[in-house]
């Protein structure tokens, strides 16, 4: 057993920016980092455009950034928050520069700011297009100095431990779900450990493996939100999965797709279908530059017409030398496939994404479960509503982080340990005889989600899906009552848990709005509402 103080699962831009902030508050308390891979490996390190902050007055405002994010939103922000990301951001944004992050900049030393779909002004900072990378390596060189952040890799977290590990009937009604800790699969020596701590911060990213195709890394498995709700906390609008609607199209390649940032559109990118076509002109006044739920839609309707597996992004136009200096690593891998975009146009295709739903958090990222806070992509905090406005997410994760522990600093000094949690206990079970069962499992849970649960749905279809998810879930939760755990089982058990609260979503909301587009309801409800589960 172990005891920290703070407990932070996760080590993307949330996590890592919330450990810096309790450990330079109270350098006498421990704080305890975790990660189920290497400390690198999170949806923040591919994140390519930038992050979207107003620092140039001049010619930007809060106001046009609040309505930007509200119109990308459709209907369903929680504008306080938004106002409070919005404006809080560029102090945050200033933290991150401060410990090492460098945005590219103009020869007078002002910084290059970008512009993406559904933005009315230039006001994305970027380095490069591995702005991501950026800013998690900025990140983990200043946790590397502080002496009372402990990181320890390759750990998988099982489950929240609450009053039900001591016996207790928890339901979603019990008032007061406390969180005491956390059992851990250590995966260096298969051994499962109790972590406890006083503050927990839930901060495990996005659930893009789900589907079959996305360009989140293999570790987006939804478990932070899949634990919040085994341990009956609120899960909201996980119904709203952003679709990126250019990754890049590569025959046979399935898994994680490499990412176009929609920064190459907000330079100039023209879509075009297979005839050549300009075609979102036919779809929205903005064109290449509307919110990425409508462009989404609009290709995916395109290739249904025309019977194509993907459309293009015509880049031709572009001055070579200026691509290559804004979008080195995207350049490099359409070459590494034989396209030169100076000659040829990109091969692109919607791959899953982002995650607008979450665990239900306040304006101070609690969840509904006492000293647990949860912020990043695992979290619903109001910022994204329907859609999340492009590079939208990295402001939240720095807001939310620093808001998180102004909270945790005011209470963690009143919480105690709960020193009689009971061992993990897996008597009764074995190894199991054949992965064949969890690998197919994995398998047609993806199918399911990328064909029924996809940019465009319909009740059966959904219907379909929750029929089978049914099935899943009954032969893996065998599976996890008989077998010992592994990293792939309890993935496995994550993400079906993950498809499920999306599908169950999806079923309740009985309109189109944002990135939820069903043919049975086309229309908006003039009931606008957050489903929470």
């Amino acid at each position: 057993m172990r005891q920290t103080d703070f407990l932070v699962i996760g080590s993307g831009i949330a996590g890592l920016t919330y450990a810096l902030k309790v450990a330079e508050q109270f350098p006498d308390r421990k704080v305890l980092v975790m990660t189920k891979a290497a400390a690198d490996e999170t949806n923040t390190k591919y994140a390519q455009g930038g992050i979207a902050v107003v620092n140039d007055l001049e010619n930007d405002s809060y106001e046009k950034h609040i309505d930007d994010t509200l119109i990308a939103g459709d209907g369903l922000c929680n504008e306080k928050v938004v106002e409070i990301v919005v404006k809080e951001g560029p102090e945050r944004v200033n933290d991150i520069i401060e410990w090492g992050a460098r945005f590219d900049k103009e020869t007078d030393g002002g910084y290059k700011r970008g512009r993406e779909g559904g933005h009315s002004e230039f006001r994305i900072l970027h380095h490069k297009d591995i702005t991501g990378w950026e800013m998690e390596r900025a990140l983990l060189d200043a946790v590397s100095k502080q002496q009372n952040i402990e990181f320890i890799k390759h750990c998988f977290v099982i489950d929240i431990i609450t009053q039900h590990h001591l016996g207790y009937l928890v339901t979603k009604a019990t008032p007061d779900v406390e969180c005491y800790g956390v059992y851990v699969l250590n995966l260096e020596t298969n051994q499962i450990e109790k972590i406890l701590s006083k503050i927990t911060l839930m901060a495990t990213g996005g659930n893009g493996q789900v589907y079959r195709t996305t360009t989140n890394p293999s570790i987006a498995t939804g478990d932070g939100i899949s634990m919040v709700y085994r341990a009956k906390g609120r899960i909201e609008n996980m119904e709203f999965i952003q679709f990126h609607p250019t990754a890049l199209y590569e025959p046979g390649v399935g898994g994680q797709a490499f990412l176009i940032t929609e920064a190459v559109r907000g330079d100039g990118g023209i879509l075009r279908n297979k005839d050549g076509e300009a075609f979102m002109q036919r779809y929205d006044e903005r064109k290449d530059l509307a919110p990425r739920d409508i462009v989404a839609r609009a290709i995916d309707s395109e290739m249904k017409r025309t019977g194509t597996e993907h459309v293009w992004l015509d880049c031709r136009h572009f001055n070579k030398e200026k691509f290559i200096e804004h979008f080195p690593n995207i350049y490099q891998k359409c070459l590494s496939i034989g396209i030169d975009v100076a000659e040829h146009m990109i091969p692109v295709a919607p791959a899953a994404h982002y995650s607008c739903g979450g665990i239900k958090t306040d304006e101070w990222g609690r969840s509904s479960i006492n000293n647990l806070y949860a912020c990043g992509e695992c979290a619903s905090t109001g910022l994204h509503g329907a859609n999340r406005l492009a590079s939208n997410s990295l402001l939240e994760g720095l807001v939310f982080a620093h808001r998180c522990s102004i909270d945790a600093a005011e209470k963690v000094n009143a919480i105690s340990f709960q020193n009689n949690i009971p061992d993990w206990n897996a008597e009764g079970t074995s190894q199991p005889g054949e992965m064949i069962l969890i690998t197919q499992s994995l398998k047609e849970l993806q199918l399911v989600m990328s064909d029924y649960v996809g940019i465009v749905r319909n009740d059966i279809r959904l219907q379909r899906a929750s029929r089978r998810l049914d099935l899943l879930w009954e032969e893996t939760e065998q599976l996890y009552q008989t077998t010992t755990v592994s990293p792939q089982l309890l993935e496995l058990r994550n993400m079906i848990t993950v498809g499920y609260l999306i599908v169950k979503g999806a079923s309740f909301r009985k309109e189109s709005r944002g990135l939820h587009y069903n043919t049975d309801y086309t229309g908006k409800s003039e009931l606008v509402q957050n489903i929470v589960l």
